[in-house]
């Protein structure tokens, strides 16, 4: 199953895509970046801890890393209320899952097109998939619905970047 191939902090900061060299220069990167298990992970998302309502998302496409970068909506849903993130899947407490914008890229991003989709607020989907399997899948084989499941992933963030390229 494919994941993320380690990555240096330079090579995360070029990855991305919808934002200027200085944004990406500017990023603060995971405070666990220097100890991240990259064999498990399909995506590396993080939010901003310097802003708040921004995230990263970086996923490989082919043999080089792709970063976007996104940001919250304002508001939040409710915690009392049940909410999916549309990547990994995951349904959560309202209040864990967020509506995502991220600009897209060339004419369309200058011309401040977005695309969104609801993802896990802490967008941390690569380690829900392989930790919270939904109870209708835990009668089958762990290793087939982790394989299935990270697959999924893989393929709906590289529909949601290919969204944003276009």
């Amino acid at each position: 199953m494919p994941t993320v191939h380690p990555l240096t902090e330079q090579q995360v900061r070029r990855s991305f895509v919808n934002c200027s060299q200085g944004e990406a220069k500017g990023l603060a990167l995971p405070k666990d970046f220097d100890t991240l298990d990259w064999s498990a992970l399909e995506l590396l998302g993080w939010r901003d801890p310097k802003a708040p309502l921004r995230g990263y998302l970086v996923v490989e496409d082919g043999d080089r890393p792709v970063g976007v970068a996104v940001r919250a909506a304002d508001t939040r849903m409710s915690g009392r209320t049940t909410a999916m993130c549309l990547l990994c899947q995951t349904a959560q407490p309202g209040d864990a899952v967020s509506l995502f914008t991220a600009r897209r890229t060339g004419e369309a991003g200058r011309n401040g097109n977005t695309v969104g989709t609801y993802m896990c607020a802490d967008l941390r989907c690569a380690q829900r998939v392989r930790a919270d399997i939904p109870p209708w899948l835990q009668d089958r084989d762990p290793a087939e619905v982790l394989a299935e499941r990270t697959a999924e992933l893989r393929e709906r963030v590289q529909g949601f970047v290919d969204a944003v390229r276009r």
